[in-house]
């Protein structure tokens, strides 16, 4: 720190200043969403329900975090609300398939295998979001995702052509749901630039009409 006062204040103002553009990014997700974040009961309808992978145990199962969104988006179906899930998740190697676990989960609750669909490229948020949108034509679509990282997510596919509606699942509170609140700080900052220049999805793939054929048939 400074010695002097005027060395000091300025230190301060710095600082002030640093943490004021730091919470700027994880405003504007609350600004750009607000009022379009329910929980499972308020959801609306919507045809098409993307669930974002949160991980799978050293079994292959999904985490808890992830089999709390399946069970949601499992809802929302039995729930006459959506008629299509698209899971999408990590596949970037042999051993390592959140879809396909997340579709084996959700088909055990009683979905019928024939109306979800897997993107195997779903490495982050944005990357879901892109594709689902370039790559399996959803235009109209409910979120499925943890409270802390729902905005973030509702964001981003608002910003790839999606008209969302984010379903938040709610989780007790603990050190990982600490950790991950404040990861979401540096994911807004990241999540700011993706919106403000649309990069192409790491893998951006052909165009792909299996949920077409979901909603034409149902």
């Amino acid at each position: 720190m400074p010695r002097t006062v005027p060395g000091k204040r300025r230190a301060v103002q710095a600082v002030m200043a640093l943490l004021v553009l730091a919470l700027l990014p994880s405003a504007w997700l609350h600004v750009t969403t607000d009022g379009r974040v329910r929980d499972l009961a308020d959801a609306p309808a919507a045809p098409v329900t993307v669930v974002f992978g949160a991980g799978l145990r050293p079994d292959g199962e999904p985490t808890q975090w992830l089999a709390n969104r399946l069970d949601t988006a499992a809802e929302l179906f039995h729930s006459g609300r959506t008629r299509a899930i698209l899971v999408t998740g990590d596949n970037s190697t042999e051993d390592y398939n959140e879809p396909d676990s997340m579709r084996q989960y959700l088909i055990d609750r009683d979905v019928p295998g024939d109306r979800i669909v897997a993107d195997y490229a779903g490495f982050n948020t944005w990357n879901s979001c892109a594709r689902a949108r370039s790559v399996f034509g959803v235009t109209e679509a409910l979120l499925v995702s943890q409270e802390f990282h729902i905005r973030r997510a509702l964001a981003l596919c608002e910003a790839a052509g999606i008209d969302a509606w984010g379903v938040g699942v709610p989780e007790r509170m603990s050190g990982v749901w600490l950790f991950s609140g404040v990861r979401e700080m540096a994911g807004a900052v990241t999540a700011a630039y993706q919106a403000a220049f649309d990069p192409a999805p790491e893998f951006a793939g052909p165009r792909e009409g299996a949920l077409d054929e979901i909603l034409a048939e149902h």
